[in-house]
């Protein structure tokens, strides 16, 4: 999928009321929180920086292992970026379908990745991968581990802006009942330590449109993974 598929973004935009909202914290577990509308007043430096990521490396609909084309469309910024093919999940240092290094990771979004973690208690974070989700109305992701980092003491930290969505916040294992936490534009979700393996996924996003960001929700995930 393109990156000109993208309702375009433009700073006239940036005045809306949601910027204003005050952030607040909702734990989810022992080590998990969603920091709600935390991103809000960081929108007029991020989503330029978002453009510019997607013009050198734009949206794709990847395929798993098993042969399944991905509902969602996939980028990635950073040292490393997330791919899957035929051959397994893995992070590449350049961008398989250029054969160039993936763009490197805007300062706001490290900025912002960092603020996140320090607000939910884990100070530190150096993520050198950002993975970047677009959904559609039904696009979805399944429960999943985020288990192809080498290191998995540092947290993840999961940016909503958009559609809102439903965050299905699982167990250790995949047959855990799983949470259903609601997340709107601007939430950030920040888990790692006991909870940094828990399984985890998007339910089918709902028909909608964002005054942002039209009929789509933009999903970063950042994480340390070399």
């Amino acid at each position: 999928m393109r990156s000109d598929d993208m309702k375009p973004i433009t700073l006239d935009l940036f005045a809306d009321a949601e910027v204003q909202q005050p952030a607040t914290s909702q734990q989810i577990g022992e080590q998990s929180f969603v920091l709600r509308g935390f991103a809000l007043p960081w929108l007029d430096r991020l989503l330029p920086a978002l453009e510019t990521v997607l013009r050198a490396a734009p949206f794709r609909q990847m395929i798993t292992p098993g042969g399944f084309t991905m509902s969602v469309g996939l980028s990635s910024c950073g040292a490393l970026g997330w791919t899957t093919d035929r051959s397994g999940y893995r992070y590449t240092p350049t961008d398989p379908q250029t054969a160039r290094p993936w763009p490197a990771m805007p300062v706001v979004f490290l900025e912002l990745a960092q603020a996140a973690a320090l607000a939910a208690g884990f100070s530190d974070f150096m993520p050198d991968s950002c993975l970047i989700n677009r959904y559609v109305p039904g696009a979805k992701m399944s429960l999943h581990q985020d288990k192809d980092e080498r290191d998995y003491s540092a947290p993840i930290v999961s940016v909503s802006l958009g559609l809102p969505a439903v965050f299905l916040f699982g167990g250790h294992q995949r047959s855990e009942k799983s949470q259903r936490v609601p997340l709107f534009h601007g939430d950030i979700v920040v888990w790692s330590g006991v909870d940094r393996l828990r399984y985890h996924g998007i339910l089918p996003l709902k028909d909608g449109q964002h005054s942002q960001l039209g009929a789509q929700r933009i999903n970063f995930t950042f994480r340390t993974a070399g």
